[in-house]
Formats: C-alpha cells, structure tokens, sequence
C-alpha cells in the first residue's frame, strides 16, 4: 500500500513520512511494520502493515478533495447542536480520530460557527488548532502551496 518516501495520513496525528518498512519478531509472530515518522512533531510511529487501512491510514488527499473540503468549509447553513460543552468535544473528537479529511473540515467549520456565538472551553480551543493544523498541513501538501497562504485562506473564509 506505502512505499518508503511517500506521505500518508494518521489519524489524529496529520502528514507523515514513510521512513521504513521492517519486519520485527513480535510474540514469537514475524509482523511488518509501516515506520511512519509525523512532520508537525518528529513523532514515530509504527503501524502493522496488516492494520494500515483499519487504523485509517491513508494517502494525502488529492485537488478534487481539497476543493471538497473548501466547500463544506464554506457551508455556513449548518445548525450546531445545543449540547454541553464535553459532550460536543466527545462527538468532535470521535471524528477528528476518523481521519477523514472531510470530518476534520465539518469539525474545524462547527468550532469556528460556534466561536461567533460563544466562548469556547479550553478543550474545544485546543481541538479547534488541532483541526485547523490537520487541515493547513495537508491542504499545503496537496496543492504544494506555503502553509501560511492555506491557513491565510482558511481564515478568511470565517472571518469573511
């Protein structure tokens, strides 16, 4: 599915590269593992080849995605729940750990529909940054564009 040098996409965790494939004796069982090193943080990752998609590993997203993610972005026509606070940041969080581009896009939208209406916990604020880098970091990577000119971009579609 990977080869070494390629970008994938973690869960939760954004871009990485592909550093290695290796083969480790674990229980007595061979298993080959994805060496997935993360670009925000420097984190290593290893994840089983045979659980690659069942974890939500993933390719970056492509032009005709990143034009998918702009328009639920800009899909203002959205009603937010009146939840408790921890109870929305549980749903969030349920999506944001998905992996799906586009659940990260509904989620960073929601968050910043939300801000213009109410103060948001500080948990909600963290999630918010943490969608927004998720997206800033792939979109950057998709359309080879700086990431301070997507992130630019984001925030004028909710401060338009």
């Amino acid at each position: 599915m990977f080869n070494v040098g390629e970008l994938a996409v973690y869960p939760a965790h954004g871009v990485g590269m592909i550093e290695a494939v290796e083969d480790k004796k674990i229980g007595g069982a061979d298993h080959t593992f994805y060496i997935l090193r993360i670009l925000e943080n420097d984190m290593i990752i290893m994840i089983p080849t045979t659980n690659a998609e069942s974890v939500g590993l993933r390719h970056v997203i492509g032009d005709k995605d990143v034009s998918q993610v702009f328009s639920i972005l800009r899909d203002h026509d959205v009603i937010i729940e009146t939840q408790t606070w921890n109870r929305r940041y549980r749903d969030y969080m349920k999506k944001i750990k998905t992996g799906s581009v586009f659940e990260v896009a509904q989620v960073l939208r929601d968050l910043y529909l939300l801000k213009t209406d109410k103060e948001l916990s500080f948990g909600e604020r963290k999630m918010l940054d943490t969608a927004q880098n998720l997206l800033v970091k792939e979109i950057s990577i998709a359309r080879q564009a700086p990431e301070e000119d997507v992130a630019a971009e984001l925030e004028g579609i909710f401060n338009a």
